[in-house]
Protein backbone atom coordinates (compact mmCIF):
# COMPACT_ATOMS: atom_id res chain seq x y z
CA UNK A 1 0.00 0.00 0.00
CA UNK A 2 1.30 3.44 -0.89
CA UNK A 3 1.36 5.96 1.91
CA UNK A 4 1.26 9.47 0.51
CA UNK A 5 2.81 12.57 2.01
CA UNK A 6 1.11 15.96 2.27
CA UNK A 7 0.81 17.76 -1.09
CA UNK A 8 3.35 20.42 -0.24
CA UNK A 9 6.03 17.76 0.19
CA UNK A 10 5.07 15.49 -2.64
CA UNK A 11 4.88 15.60 -6.40
CA UNK A 12 4.34 13.15 -9.23
CA UNK A 13 8.05 12.79 -9.92
CA UNK A 14 8.82 11.52 -6.43
CA UNK A 15 6.53 8.57 -6.01
CA UNK A 16 7.31 4.96 -6.72
CA UNK A 17 9.85 3.72 -9.29
CA UNK A 18 7.36 1.40 -10.98
CA UNK A 19 5.99 1.35 -14.48
CA UNK A 20 2.51 0.78 -15.89
CA UNK A 21 2.59 0.19 -19.66
CA UNK A 22 -0.45 1.39 -21.60
CA UNK A 23 -1.47 3.30 -18.47
CA UNK A 24 -3.32 0.31 -16.99
CA UNK A 25 -4.42 0.53 -13.38
CA UNK A 26 -3.29 -2.14 -10.92
CA UNK A 27 -5.44 -5.24 -11.15
CA UNK A 28 -4.53 -6.85 -7.86
CA UNK A 29 -1.59 -8.49 -6.15
CA UNK A 30 -0.28 -11.97 -6.65
CA UNK A 31 2.27 -13.88 -8.71
CA UNK A 32 0.28 -16.86 -9.94
CA UNK A 33 1.98 -18.56 -12.84
CA UNK A 34 5.15 -16.47 -12.56
CA UNK A 35 8.47 -18.29 -12.86
CA UNK A 36 11.23 -17.22 -10.52
CA UNK A 37 14.62 -16.83 -12.18
CA UNK A 38 17.66 -18.43 -10.59
CA UNK A 39 15.91 -20.85 -8.26
CA UNK A 40 17.26 -24.39 -8.12
CA UNK A 41 15.99 -27.44 -6.30
CA UNK A 42 17.77 -28.23 -3.01
CA UNK A 43 20.07 -31.19 -3.23
CA UNK A 44 19.27 -34.26 -1.16
CA UNK A 45 20.32 -33.84 2.44
CA UNK A 46 20.81 -30.11 2.08
CA UNK A 47 18.68 -27.12 2.99
CA UNK A 48 16.98 -24.75 0.62
CA UNK A 49 19.39 -23.31 -1.90
CA UNK A 50 18.42 -20.27 -3.92
CA UNK A 51 20.82 -18.72 -6.39
CA UNK A 52 20.65 -16.00 -8.99
CA UNK A 53 22.49 -15.60 -12.24
CA UNK A 54 26.16 -15.10 -11.46
CA UNK A 55 26.33 -11.76 -13.21
CA UNK A 56 23.10 -10.56 -11.58
CA UNK A 57 24.66 -9.80 -8.19
CA UNK A 58 24.87 -6.11 -9.15
CA UNK A 59 21.07 -6.08 -9.31
CA UNK A 60 20.88 -6.49 -5.53
CA UNK A 61 21.94 -2.84 -5.25
CA UNK A 62 21.03 -1.36 -8.64
CA UNK A 63 21.03 2.26 -7.47
CA UNK A 64 24.38 2.09 -5.67
CA UNK A 65 26.02 0.11 -8.46
CA UNK A 66 24.80 2.66 -11.02
CA UNK A 67 25.92 5.69 -9.03
CA UNK A 68 29.33 4.21 -8.31
CA UNK A 69 29.81 3.28 -11.96
CA UNK A 70 28.08 4.32 -15.18
CA UNK A 71 26.19 7.20 -13.57
CA UNK A 72 29.08 8.51 -11.50
CA UNK A 73 28.95 11.84 -13.36
CA UNK A 74 25.35 12.28 -12.17
CA UNK A 75 26.06 11.44 -8.53
CA UNK A 76 26.51 13.30 -5.24
CA UNK A 77 28.48 11.52 -2.51
CA UNK A 78 29.25 11.91 1.17
CA UNK A 79 30.98 9.18 3.12
CA UNK A 80 29.14 5.93 2.46
CA UNK A 81 26.03 7.62 1.05
CA UNK A 82 25.37 8.40 -2.60
CA UNK A 83 22.43 9.94 -4.46
CA UNK A 84 21.53 11.35 -7.85
CA UNK A 85 21.60 15.03 -8.69
CA UNK A 86 18.14 16.41 -7.76
CA UNK A 87 17.15 17.25 -11.34
CA UNK A 88 17.99 13.71 -12.51
CA UNK A 89 16.41 11.30 -10.01
CA UNK A 90 15.42 10.94 -6.36
CA UNK A 91 17.11 7.61 -5.63
CA UNK A 92 19.74 7.23 -2.92
CA UNK A 93 21.89 4.33 -1.75
CA UNK A 94 23.81 3.21 1.31
CA UNK A 95 25.20 -0.24 2.17
CA UNK A 96 22.54 -2.92 2.73
CA UNK A 97 23.84 -3.45 6.26
CA UNK A 98 24.25 0.23 7.03
CA UNK A 99 25.41 1.45 10.42
CA UNK A 100 24.28 4.74 12.05
CA UNK A 101 27.22 6.55 10.46
CA UNK A 102 26.00 5.67 6.96
CA UNK A 103 22.52 7.00 7.70
CA UNK A 104 24.11 10.14 9.14
CA UNK A 105 26.05 10.56 5.90
CA UNK A 106 22.83 10.31 3.90
CA UNK A 107 21.03 12.77 6.17
CA UNK A 108 23.85 15.28 5.76
CA UNK A 109 23.97 14.70 2.01
CA UNK A 110 20.24 15.26 1.45
CA UNK A 111 19.53 17.73 4.24
CA UNK A 112 16.92 18.10 7.03
CA UNK A 113 13.32 17.63 5.96
CA UNK A 114 14.28 16.14 2.60
CA UNK A 115 12.91 13.01 1.00
CA UNK A 116 15.10 9.89 1.00
CA UNK A 117 13.98 7.55 -1.79
CA UNK A 118 15.72 4.31 -0.85
CA UNK A 119 14.39 2.33 -3.84
CA UNK A 120 14.72 -1.35 -2.85
CA UNK A 121 17.44 -0.98 -0.19
CA UNK A 122 16.52 -3.31 2.71
CA UNK A 123 18.41 -1.38 5.40
CA UNK A 124 16.27 -0.06 8.27
CA UNK A 125 16.53 3.73 8.78
CA UNK A 126 16.81 5.50 12.15
CA UNK A 127 13.59 5.40 14.17
CA UNK A 128 12.96 9.13 13.79
CA UNK A 129 12.82 8.98 9.96
CA UNK A 130 9.15 9.22 8.94
CA UNK A 131 7.90 6.68 6.36
CA UNK A 132 6.64 8.31 3.16
CA UNK A 133 5.70 5.24 1.14
CA UNK A 134 6.02 1.47 1.09
CA UNK A 135 5.26 -0.40 -2.12
CA UNK A 136 5.65 -4.08 -2.90
CA UNK A 137 7.14 -4.89 -6.28
CA UNK A 138 9.31 -7.24 -8.22
CA UNK A 139 12.52 -7.10 -10.19
CA UNK A 140 12.36 -8.80 -13.58
CA UNK A 141 15.21 -9.66 -15.93
CA UNK A 142 15.12 -10.38 -19.64
CA UNK A 143 15.96 -13.99 -20.47
CA UNK A 144 15.21 -13.90 -24.20
CA UNK A 145 17.40 -14.96 -27.08
CA UNK A 146 20.15 -12.38 -27.58
CA UNK A 147 21.41 -13.70 -30.93
CA UNK A 148 21.56 -10.89 -33.53
CA UNK A 149 19.31 -12.77 -35.97
CA UNK A 150 16.51 -12.67 -33.40
CA UNK A 151 16.20 -8.91 -33.79
CA UNK A 152 14.99 -6.99 -36.85
CA UNK A 153 17.72 -5.78 -39.19
CA UNK A 154 16.13 -2.33 -39.33
CA UNK A 155 14.76 -0.24 -36.51
CA UNK A 156 11.03 0.46 -36.32
CA UNK A 157 10.54 3.60 -38.47
CA UNK A 158 7.68 4.74 -36.23
CA UNK A 159 9.96 5.03 -33.20
CA UNK A 160 12.03 8.15 -32.60
CA UNK A 161 14.89 8.86 -30.21
CA UNK A 162 14.08 11.57 -27.68
CA UNK A 163 16.46 14.21 -26.35
CA UNK A 164 16.71 17.43 -24.40
CA UNK A 165 14.48 19.25 -26.86
CA UNK A 166 11.67 16.78 -26.10
CA UNK A 167 11.76 17.15 -22.30
CA UNK A 168 8.67 19.41 -22.04
CA UNK A 169 6.60 16.84 -23.93
CA UNK A 170 8.11 13.96 -21.96
CA UNK A 171 7.23 15.65 -18.68
CA UNK A 172 3.73 16.32 -19.97
CA UNK A 173 3.22 12.67 -20.91
CA UNK A 174 4.51 11.56 -17.51
CA UNK A 175 2.12 13.94 -15.78
CA UNK A 176 -0.80 12.41 -17.68
CA UNK A 177 0.17 8.76 -17.25
CA UNK A 178 2.16 8.62 -13.96
CA UNK A 179 4.56 5.77 -14.88
CA UNK A 180 6.98 6.66 -12.08
CA UNK A 181 9.57 9.31 -11.15
CA UNK A 182 10.67 11.53 -14.02
CA UNK A 183 12.52 14.83 -13.72
CA UNK A 184 13.86 17.48 -16.11
CA UNK A 185 17.20 15.68 -16.50
CA UNK A 186 16.05 12.08 -16.16
CA UNK A 187 16.61 11.61 -19.89
CA UNK A 188 20.36 11.93 -19.23
CA UNK A 189 20.33 8.49 -17.58
CA UNK A 190 20.24 6.79 -20.97
CA UNK A 191 18.42 6.45 -24.27
CA UNK A 192 14.73 7.37 -24.44
CA UNK A 193 12.49 6.31 -27.31
CA UNK A 194 9.06 7.59 -28.26
CA UNK A 195 6.16 7.27 -30.66
CA UNK A 196 4.54 10.36 -32.19
CA UNK A 197 1.07 10.63 -33.65
CA UNK A 198 0.52 13.70 -35.78
CA UNK A 199 3.66 15.19 -34.28
CA UNK A 200 2.47 14.69 -30.69
CA UNK A 201 4.38 12.40 -28.32
CA UNK A 202 1.92 9.66 -27.30
CA UNK A 203 4.19 6.92 -25.89
CA UNK A 204 7.71 6.49 -24.60
CA UNK A 205 10.13 4.36 -22.64
CA UNK A 206 13.78 4.69 -21.71
CA UNK A 207 16.85 3.54 -19.83
CA UNK A 208 17.26 4.34 -16.15
CA UNK A 209 19.57 2.43 -13.78
CA UNK A 210 22.83 1.06 -15.24
CA UNK A 211 24.54 -1.42 -12.89
CA UNK A 212 27.50 -3.19 -14.52
CA UNK A 213 26.34 -5.37 -17.41
CA UNK A 214 22.69 -4.37 -17.09
CA UNK A 215 20.29 -1.63 -18.22
CA UNK A 216 16.95 -0.95 -16.57
CA UNK A 217 13.97 -0.25 -18.83
CA UNK A 218 11.69 2.35 -17.29
CA UNK A 219 9.13 5.13 -17.88
CA UNK A 220 6.96 2.86 -20.03
CA UNK A 221 3.87 4.96 -20.69
CA UNK A 222 1.18 5.64 -23.30
CA UNK A 223 -1.26 8.54 -23.53
CA UNK A 224 -4.89 7.48 -22.86
CA UNK A 225 -6.02 8.26 -26.40
CA UNK A 226 -3.25 6.07 -27.90
CA UNK A 227 -3.68 2.92 -25.82
CA UNK A 228 -4.46 -0.45 -27.28
CA UNK A 229 -2.19 0.02 -30.30
CA UNK A 230 0.80 -1.95 -28.99
CA UNK A 231 3.06 1.08 -28.51
CA UNK A 232 4.44 -0.14 -25.17
CA UNK A 233 5.46 -3.52 -26.58
CA UNK A 234 7.06 -1.91 -29.67
CA UNK A 235 9.06 0.50 -27.57
CA UNK A 236 10.24 -2.10 -25.06
CA UNK A 237 11.30 -4.44 -27.88
CA UNK A 238 13.22 -1.63 -29.57
CA UNK A 239 15.01 -0.78 -26.33
CA UNK A 240 15.79 -4.44 -25.64
CA UNK A 241 17.46 -4.64 -29.06
CA UNK A 242 19.64 -1.61 -28.32
CA UNK A 243 20.66 -2.87 -24.88
CA UNK A 244 21.53 -6.35 -26.16
CA UNK A 245 23.44 -4.89 -29.12
CA UNK A 246 25.94 -3.27 -26.76
CA UNK A 247 26.44 -6.51 -24.80
CA UNK A 248 24.24 -5.76 -21.79
CA UNK A 249 21.04 -7.33 -20.48
CA UNK A 250 17.72 -5.59 -19.80
CA UNK A 251 15.91 -5.62 -16.47
CA UNK A 252 13.06 -3.66 -14.94
CA UNK A 253 10.93 -3.12 -11.86
CA UNK A 254 7.16 -3.28 -11.59
CA UNK A 255 4.55 -2.92 -8.86
CA UNK A 256 3.38 -6.27 -7.51
CA UNK A 257 -0.25 -5.22 -7.96
CA UNK A 258 0.20 -4.30 -11.63
CA UNK A 259 -0.59 -7.70 -13.06
CA UNK A 260 -1.28 -6.24 -16.50
CA UNK A 261 2.26 -4.89 -16.75
CA UNK A 262 3.74 -8.11 -15.40
CA UNK A 263 1.87 -10.13 -18.02
CA UNK A 264 3.13 -7.86 -20.81
CA UNK A 265 6.72 -8.09 -19.62
CA UNK A 266 6.51 -11.87 -19.41
CA UNK A 267 5.29 -11.99 -23.01
CA UNK A 268 8.29 -9.89 -23.99
CA UNK A 269 10.74 -12.35 -22.40
CA UNK A 270 11.14 -11.10 -18.83
CA UNK A 271 11.04 -13.32 -15.76
CA UNK A 272 10.89 -12.45 -12.10
CA UNK A 273 14.27 -12.49 -10.39
CA UNK A 274 13.05 -11.51 -6.94
CA UNK A 275 10.37 -9.66 -5.02
CA UNK A 276 11.37 -6.31 -3.54
CA UNK A 277 9.95 -3.61 -1.28
CA UNK A 278 10.30 0.02 -2.34
CA UNK A 279 10.45 2.57 0.48
CA UNK A 280 10.91 6.26 1.02
CA UNK A 281 11.44 8.31 4.18
CA UNK A 282 11.39 11.89 5.36
CA UNK A 283 14.61 12.97 7.09
CA UNK A 284 14.00 14.76 10.43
Amino acid sequence: MLTRVPPEKHDATRVSPLDAPEGGSPAGAGDHGTRMVGRVRPEAGKGQHVVGLRDAVALDDPVGESLRGHHGHLARRLGRAVTYLPAVATFSAIPAEADPAAWADLAALLGPGEFADMFSCPAAPPSDWDPVFVLEGRQMIWVGDSRPDRFPAREDPGIVELGAQDVPEMLGLVERTRPGPFRPRTHELGTYLGVRDGGTLVAMTGERLRPPGWTEISAVCTAPEARGRGHAARLVRALIARVVARGERPFLHVAEANTGAIALYERLGFETRKHVTFRGFRIP
